[in-house]
């Protein structure tokens, strides 16, 4: 029983925690506090559900254990339990009132995160801290960061929004276009660590993927939230062919396209079809557009990668990132021949963020494969290998090396 209590709250945690602290952060008004009251209301469980058993509603459960120790705490600081349940329910109009149609504790909660008061690291880091459950661990992976450096980032982004006093609400309107964009950021930041985890034994992680999805459901239906809710939605349709039945990762090309979700695929399309005749494509709309080719092609030969080459070239003037540019080159591989694509590769070495991630090397030795160099092949496999942090991405580069090997018949 106690290993089911251990998981239950582990569970509960990961899949609820947003939830929950947001609900108390609305209530008490300090993030901080509403930590720290999370925490003792789940070492609480600890204690008493191996004794007691799983309550039906655990979140439920550990919601008003922290709200009565937030209460507690209230009172220690010199009122009277009346008189804090009295404050506690009244908070400031600026704190509680309505500012905007959408009605969702977390998503106030994402933008008190992602509030310009906070350095842009600090905002993505918090979020996935506060509102996705992920450890200190798995962010600072995530980020490249040393864990104790990743500790003092998030320490310092929380004392932040105690000391500037940023309320618990949506901005009004005319501040909600220039804090949307570090939103979009970190709602597609979730999606892309649950649905390709950076480290672990496990690739994909529904949980964050769901989360990201429901996020972006809630934002205003402009151009761009709608591009990146398409984006979102037509990459979730890959997941139930992403896997092998023995768990090995398949690509784009390896995928049995029967096995993509149509329903999320029409989702995605309809929610991407009004966003483009506003003629103002920023990335996540470009990105869309990208994934929409691939949604629409019977088979992976069939894959426009002409038109996607274009669309990655417009959308490296939005965002001249490696890893962007990295596609944009596997796509002019695709399109114009792996010899051009390799031609870059070779460039791109110079990029210390890319010579350093397995993406690239998996990449040249795709490449390499293509061509017929099996050697060449064979070690890019092994450095990319090496360099991946994922064990399902590990065990893929380490099966094709395998392949590379067999004798040819």
């Amino acid at each position: 029983m106690a290993d089911d209590a251990v998981a239950a709250v582990e569970h509960v945690f990961r899949q609820e925690k947003g939830r929950v602290l947001a609900g108390l952060m609305r209530r008490f008004g300090d993030l901080g506090l509403a930590e720290d009251v999370l925490q003792e209301a789940c070492r609480k469980a600890l204690e008493l559900w191996p004794r007691t058993g799983i309550p039906d509603h655990p979140a439920a459960w550990l919601s008003a254990v922290a709200r009565n120790a937030g209460l507690d705490h209230v009172r220690r600081a010199g009122k009277s339990v009346s008189e804090a349940e009295d404050v506690l329910s009244c908070l400031p109009a600026s704190m509680m009132e309505e500012t905007h149609a959408i009605e969702d504790d977390r998503l106030r909660l994402l933008f008190i995160c992602c509030h310009r008061a906070l350095a842009p690291e600090a905002q993505v880091a918090l979020a996935l801290r506060t509102l996705c459950g992920l450890s200190t661990a798995e962010i600072a992976r995530a980020f490249g960061v040393a864990e104790a450096a990743l500790s003092q980032r998030l320490l310092r982004a929380k004392r932040k929004i105690a000391e500037a006093r940023i309320p618990f609400g949506l901005p009004p309107e005319q501040e909600l276009q220039q804090r949307l964009a570090p939103v979009l950021h970190v709602i597609y930041l979730v999606f892309s660590e649950g649905y390709c985890a950076s480290g672990g034994d496990t690739l994909l992680r529904a949980d964050l993927c769901a989360e990201a999805l429901r996020l972006a459901r809630l934002l205003p239906g402009q151009p761009e939230v709608q591009g990146l809710l398409a984006l979102m939605l037509l990459q979730a349709s890959r997941g139930p062919a992403r896997l092998s039945p023995d768990g090995y990762l398949l690509t784009l090309e390896e995928q049995d396209r029967r096995l993509w979700d149509d329903a999320l695929i029409a989702e995605g399309l309809a929610v991407l079809e009004p966003a483009l005749p506003a003629r103002a494509p920023g990335p996540y709309q470009l990105q869309a557009a990208i994934a929409a080719l691939h949604a629409k092609a019977p088979t992976a030969s069939q894959t426009d990668w002409r038109q996607i080459h274009v669309l990655y070239g417009a959308l490296l003037r939005h965002k001249p990132e490696p890893l962007i540019l990295l596609n944009a080159v596997i796509a002019c591989a695709m399109a114009h021949g792996a010899a051009h694509g390799l031609a870059w590769l070779d460039r791109l070495e110079a990029v210390p963020s890319l010579a350093s991630s397995h993406y690239l090397h998996a990449a040249r030795a795709d490449l390499l494969r293509r061509q017929g160099d099996r050697q060449g092949a064979l070690a890019a496999y092994a450095r990319a290998a090496m360099l991946a942090s994922n064990a399902v991405e590990r065990q893929y580069l380490l099966r094709r090396q395998g392949e590379m090997r067999l004798p040819l018949v």
